[in-house]
């Protein structure tokens, strides 16, 4: 019994020993001992960890944002319209005109100061006003301006060399890459003198859209990066800082953005510029010279087809046109043209008020059971 009791007295001494040893480890005497083991090593690891996490931030689209966002400008413009009026009271006073503003986006092409944006942003301004950047304004002049494929070239005077963008390459697009759109959505440029920046992926290449008030939106690029009132002209970049279109078109139903823009391709942008500005405006002085009507059952029948298709032309308006010269003809039925399957004659229509004069169009054509391949040269 007494052996016992003092065999837990033991016990009782090394236990209360090791455990004040244990808490004599944490107190603040012990502290110093610690960070005098190496101190440097301590804030370095501190420091590595900050750079890493600053590293991880900036990756190929803030490099892309980086290169880009000194080029962008936004555009003010001031039109003369005409108010409609009933006729009888325009009798007695006259066409009433009257002054609007709008905003819309541009970016530069040049050193000495070459701006691309949409007609519909200036095409018909009588005051342009560009905003950079470092927050200056520049008065601009309108170069020329091409309704059908929505472009508009404006240039200001500078003594100075001006950040420019590279023009990319729109065929080489890929679906599902990162594209970034800039802009100047609701005039905030002229606040800021920032564009706005927003980023998606390119969601589908060659899209055809309906005509509007006469202009044609053809092999258009389609973004889900938000594009809102104000980003037209604005730039899609890809990845690299390369401008692979230009912003043009949202689909909405209230006015907001649901992920459906659109951007005319650069490729055919580099082309209209180049004669916007040797010329001011892009030739599109020829007439194809011929009429068509939409393939019905009754015409598919007649011509052995084995389904609805094309059109077949009904008419050949100049013995001495342009559809005379390619070789086209009467009941020709034109079943696609530049690859493209004629599925409605605005489709044809559209395709050829697109082109440029000089250009030709490629139409494989049914004639007497044989399919023919014709080129429509728009002389």
């Amino acid at each position: 019994m007494h052996f016992s009791t003092s065999i837990r007295n033991l016990i009782l001494t090394v236990t209360l020993f090791l455990y004040s040893g244990t808490l004599q480890s944490c107190d603040t005497d012990s502290q110093p001992r610690v960070a005098e083991m190496n101190p440097e090593r301590a804030t370095s690891k501190v420091a590595v960890g900050e750079d890493e996490i600053s590293n991880s931030r900036r990756n190929a689209i803030t490099r892309a944002i980086e290169i880009v966002s000194p080029a962008v400008v936004g555009i003010n413009v001031t039109e003369l319209r005409e108010r409609r009026v009933d006729p009888f009271f325009r009798l007695f006073f006259g066409e009433q005109i009257y002054r609007t503003q709008s905003v819309g986006s541009g970016f530069i092409i040049s050193e000495d100061g070459y701006i691309i944006t949409n007609d519909h942003v200036a095409g018909r301004a009588q005051e342009i006003s560009v905003t950079m950047t470092d927050g200056s304004k520049h008065p601009a002049k309108l170069i020329g301006t091409d309704p059908v494929t929505d472009l508009a070239l404006i240039k200001i005077d500078t003594d100075r060399s001006l950040p420019y963008l590279k023009l990319g390459n729109s065929d080489d697009v890929i679906v599902g890459e990162w594209s970034i759109a800039f802009g100047n959505p609701f005039g905030l440029f002229s606040a800021s003198a920032k564009p706005t920046v927003t980023v998606g992926v390119i969601s589908a290449t060659q899209v055809f859209l309906e005509q509007r008030e006469g202009r044609v939106y053809r092999n258009m690029v389609q973004t889900d990066a938000a594009i809102n009132q104000g980003n037209s002209g604005g730039p899609l970049v890809n990845s690299d800082g390369e401008v692979i279109g230009i912003n043009t078109v949202i689909y909405t139903p209230n006015e907001g953005n649901i992920g459906l823009g659109f951007a005319v391709p650069v490729n055919r942008a580099k082309l209209i510029v180049r004669y916007l500005r040797e010329d001011g405006e892009v030739d599109r002085g020829f007439s194809p010279g011929f009429r068509v009507q939409l393939v019905n059952e009754a015409i598919a029948q007649a011509y052995n087809l084995e389904k609805v298709e094309g059109v077949i032309v009904t008419q050949i308006l100049d013995p001495k046109g342009v559809a005379r010269k390619s070789g086209l003809e009467v009941a020709d039925i034109i079943l696609s043209a530049n690859g493209e399957p004629v599925f409605s004659i605005q489709m044809l229509d559209s395709l050829i008020r697109y082109a440029i004069r000089g250009e030709s169009i490629r139409l494989e054509v049914l004639r007497k059971n044989r399919i023919r391949t014709i080129d429509l040269v728009l002389e």
